[in-house]
């Protein structure tokens, strides 16, 4: 049978990636009642089930939380599981109240409080801090579905590796980081081809010399300089269309032997068709093309007319006790990255106003344990 259930707690975080877990550690310090809400079946699980061969760009020294630094050679460049590991492993040291497999469906007001809701279960608190960042639904043009059913698509949050793919021609759309990361793996195994234009190089690649002597400039630059509390910073955030080409060079995938061809346009009897015109036999398409802000099930007026969330450094000052946390540029360059979240998390954490005595303590459980599994004994009276 399945039961009702509502807890009451004085913080709710939604999302329990590298945000929620930094903003959940700020929390348990100033000794909050708090619960973290991720939809993964385990904390990490935005890193673990990218593509196999993902590596960071920056290196370790550089992406441990507060309290916790990141273990292992400090010039060198983390995997993806290593980073899931490494987010399981904070949020077990601190103990931080995560429920896993929580979809959070809606967010509303009731009276003073918010009401933060997943199918039958529900949370009440003072205060919600939207950690999920803002573009979590995948992209991909509406012909995309005008494709042959033969030909294979994926979206970039679903290729591992290229054993996904039939053989063939596999053609990569979108040069950002990803689709020329993604398209040099193919091009190992496959006939690759990427459509798109990068928006620009580094000119410096993530390497032990530059991790040393280059990198820390950079980082110090994202995090400091270019910041909205600042003019160069605005300008830039304002500008932002995309990272350049950070380790997979232009010249990395022609040696690699990736085509590169014009943008997708449409499709023409079941295969893409190209900016010349030409229409080439493809077997697989793999959409690189990003992702869109995934935020209507936020019931409340925080947004402006773009559908942008309305904040100041995070902060909803139009709906007093709501926040985001790991946007991009929430504050500086580095917002939605590991080296940078803990600041932002640190701010919110000191802007929230003292809990209201009429929270009551909640039962935090076990880190690992799904949100349905701890609802369920709460509403049954036990405890773990």
């Amino acid at each position: 049978m399945m039961l009702d259930s509502t807890e009451t707690v004085d913080t709710v975080v939604i999302g329990g990636g590298q945000a929620g877990l930094a903003l959940g550690r700020e929390l348990a310090r100033q000794g909050r009642e708090f619960v973290i809400l991720d939809a993964g079946r385990r904390v990490g699980d935005a890193w673990r089930l990218r593509w196999d061969s993902l590596q960071l760009f920056t290196p370790a020294k550089f992406n441990g939380l507060p309290g916790m630094p990141f273990p292992g050679d400090p010039l060198a460049f983390p995997g993806k599981d290593e980073v899931a590991s490494y987010l399981e492993d904070y949020a077990s040291r601190f103990d931080l109240p995560v429920r896993t497999e929580v979809r959070v469906d809606r967010v509303r007001r009731e009276g003073e409080r918010f009401v933060a809701s997943a199918g039958n279960l529900r949370w009440v608190s003072q205060n919600v801090v939207v950690a999920t960042g803002g573009c979590q639904a995948p992209k991909v043009p509406g012909f995309a579905d005008q494709l042959a059913d033969h030909v294979v698509q994926l979206h970039s949050n679903e290729y591992r590796n290229p054993s996904q793919l039939p053989p063939g021609l596999v053609l990569v759309v979108g040069m950002g980081n990803s689709g020329a990361e993604i398209a040099r793996d193919v091009a190992a195994t496959h006939p690759t081809s990427i459509a798109g234009t990068p928006s620009g190089e580094l000119p410096v690649r993530p390497t032990r010399a530059t991790a040393r002597f280059v990198l820390p400039l950079i980082r110090f630059a994202g995090t400091h300089v270019l910041t909205r509390g600042n003019r160069l910073g605005r300008a830039a955030a304002a500008a932002f269309r995309g990272a350049p080409l950070v380790r997979t060079k232009v010249a990395d995938l022609v040696d690699a032997g990736v085509e590169r061809v014009p943008r997708v346009t449409g499709v023409r009897a079941g295969q893409p068709v190209l900016a010349d015109g030409t229409s080439p036999e493809v077997s697989s398409v793999i959409w690189c093309t990003g992702y869109h802000d995934d935020l209507g099930w936020i019931d409340l007026p925080a947004f402006d007319e773009h559908g942008e969330p309305r904040h100041n450094r995070g902060v909803v000052e139009s709906v007093p006790g709501l926040y985001f946390l790991g946007l991009e540029f929430l504050y500086a360059f580095t917002s939605a990255t590991i080296p940078g979240v803990g600041r932002d998390a640190r701010y919110l954490a000191r802007r929230m106003p003292p809990a209201s005595p009429a929270t009551h303590p909640a039962k935090a459980g076990r880190v690992a344990r799904s949100g349905r599994s701890a609802h369920l004994e709460a509403a049954a009276g036990g405890s773990s």
